[in-house]
């Protein structure tokens, strides 16, 4: 790891980016920072120069806040860690479920052999490999720290090491969640395997995201972290909320997990719509309206509809506090939009 990540007061909680040694959305990872307390990639030793050379900028800039923590596959994938990738993996080899991709010209992309688990168990990782070079689906490896491999079970390796891989936060003195700017392909391979949906506080964070859009992309990581400090009790709220739900959802059914993302989306958009409804009342108010459509102004020229009732609703707050919508722990979700919108 290459910052220090104990704390003296609660377990930092680092949105564990998958399934990538990078990210794909820049702009996405700096939305992350509203909500956790940093990003922690699994990065390969000799892709070590990987992050600062896809996306300096934003690397940069987590690196001076030290909210940026590389987590090295050379360690983290043990012999325990091995263990239960090689099960996992097993199982849906001898499936069946991957023949289907192997297909004759299919361009194969790198994994590092640390993450398929060559220091910790060389004999056990040699095993998937083998069965996987059987199907077609991997190549014996040219540079000796990598394996060509077909990029969907590429990816479906990575997507089981984010959870597989959760508990090793606890050495390091934080909590891993799962987060990905990828849900598309991730959600393929689980149809496509028909695995169980896996949820953490990064995937619910990502979805109340795509609910309620905020777009950090011009913002400086430092005006985001000022928005946290000055909402501290808003934000450990909301947090304390999403954790809350995460671990409901760890328990339901597919069905169970698909009716609660529903009626989580169904109080989003209500609260939304009061806004709305706040915002057309306040037409009746000329003076006080005038008043609050200044910081609106840029969201309405932006052609985003809910941005702007969002903007509008949550100016009006200031002034019609008899009238204030009890947000409860999304306050602080409204809150960004408002402020980043």
């Amino acid at each position: 790891m290459s910052t220090s990540t104990k704390d003296t007061g609660k377990t930092k909680e680092l949105a564990f980016y998958y399934p990538n040694p990078m990210w794909y959305n820049g702009d996405w990872v700096k939305n992350l920072i509203l909500f956790f307390d940093g990003v922690a990639l699994l990065v390969p030793k000799y892709m070590k120069d990987r992050p600062e050379e896809v996306d300096p900028a934003i690397v940069e800039g987590l690196r001076h806040h030290n909210l940026l923590h590389i987590i090295e596959p050379e360690k983290a994938v043990d012999k325990i860690a091995t263990e239960q990738l090689a099960t996992a993996m097993t199982d849906i080899i001898t499936s069946g479920a991957l023949d289907s991709l192997a297909k004759p010209g299919t361009p194969f992309h790198e994994l590092s052999m640390s993450r398929l688990g060559y220091y910790g168990d060389e004999g056990l990782a040699r095993m998937i490999f083998e069965e996987l070079k059987r199907r077609g689906l991997a190549k014996e490896t040219k540079d000796g720290v990598s394996i060509p491999m077909h990029p969907m079970v590429r990816s479906l390796v990575l997507v089981l090491l984010a959870q597989i891989l959760r508990p090793y936060g606890e050495e390091l003195g934080v909590e891993l969640s799962p987060a990905t700017d990828m849900p598309k392909l991730v959600q393929a391979l689980h149809d496509l395997l028909a695995l169980k949906a896996s949820s953490s506080t990064g995937h619910v964070v990502a979805f109340d995201l795509n609910t309620v859009s905020v777009d950090l992309g011009a913002v400086p990581i430092d005006e985001v972290l000022d928005f946290r400090r000055e909402n501290l009790l808003a934000h450990r709220q909301y947090c304390l909320a999403v954790r809350k739900f995460a671990y409901e959802l760890s328990r339901m059914t597919d069905k169970e997990r698909e009716n609660a993302f529903e009626k989580r989306q169904a109080e989003l958009e209500e609260i939304a719509r009061d806004l709305r409804r706040r915002a057309r009342k306040a037409w009746k108010k000329p003076a006080s309206f005038a008043l609050t459509l200044t910081g609106a102004a840029v969201t309405l020229t932006t052609g985003n509809p809910l941005g702007a009732a969002l903007s509008v609703g949550a100016a009006l707050l200031g002034y019609q506090s008899q009238e204030k919508k009890d947000m409860g722990a999304y306050s602080y979700l409204f809150s960004a939009r408002t402020r980043f919108g």
